[in-house]
């Protein structure tokens, strides 16, 4: 079987991620705001749903310090050779590595273990209602973690250990996660809304 596109590849250090390293807007950004990131305050952070990593490594990248969970073996490789390549680098991608530990396993079972102000859960989104096709790279990263059935489980059970505050990334006109509470309030952007339930 000829294989057609690339193999999927996650890089911090070249790409997309390193020109918003050097080009995003910090904390003004819709993700960090939503985390809690702001002048003086800088929460420790779970990403519950790692996938290609560029969300931890930007909220690293403006000082948080972030575990990261992925339960796929072969998406939590990706992000170990990734992060690997990224501390060789050394300068700034060496420092921000250090701020970010990659745990393998389904973040239902570790996060009792684990104690953070802020859970981050970015579940693959259900399928579009329009028929535009999903970036490649995102069709990739659908094939080898799944559809994330389980998502609003993850919720409820991040909502029971999150210190502060947990997010839900979400397409922007998506239907909230059924038989979970209501958030606290949202930060909504063009394609993607971050659900904000604080803790109270």
């Amino acid at each position: 079987m000829t294989q057609t596109h690339p193999e999927l590849r996650v890089d911090f250090v070249n790409g997309p991620v390193a020109h918003r390293l050097r080009f995003g807007g910090g904390r003004g950004q819709d993700l960090p705001k939503a985390m809690g990131l702001r002048a003086g305050k800088t929460p420790t952070v779970i990403d519950a749903t790692a996938g290609l990593g560029r969300d931890a490594f930007l909220l690293a990248s403006l000082g948080a310090d972030v575990t990261l969970i992925e339960r796929s073996p072969k998406m939590h490789a990706l992000l170990e050779d990734a992060m690997a390549r990224a501390t060789q680098e050394g300068g700034d991608f060496g420092e921000i590595m250090a701020r970010m530990t990659l745990l393998h396993g389904d973040a239902k079972d570790l996060l009792s273990n684990l104690i953070a102000d802020a859970i981050l859960i970015d579940p693959m989104h259900p399928p579009r209602k329009n028929s535009a096709l999903v970036k490649r790279e995102l069709r990739q990263v659908r094939e080898i973690v799944g559809t994330d059935e389980d998502a609003a489980d993850l919720l409820r059970v991040a909502l029971e250990c999150a210190q502060k505050r947990v997010v839900l990334k979400w397409p922007a006109k998506a239907d909230p996660i059924a038989d979970v509470r209501a958030c606290s309030h949202q930060i909504i952007g063009k394609s993607t809304r971050y659900d904000v339930f604080m803790i109270a």
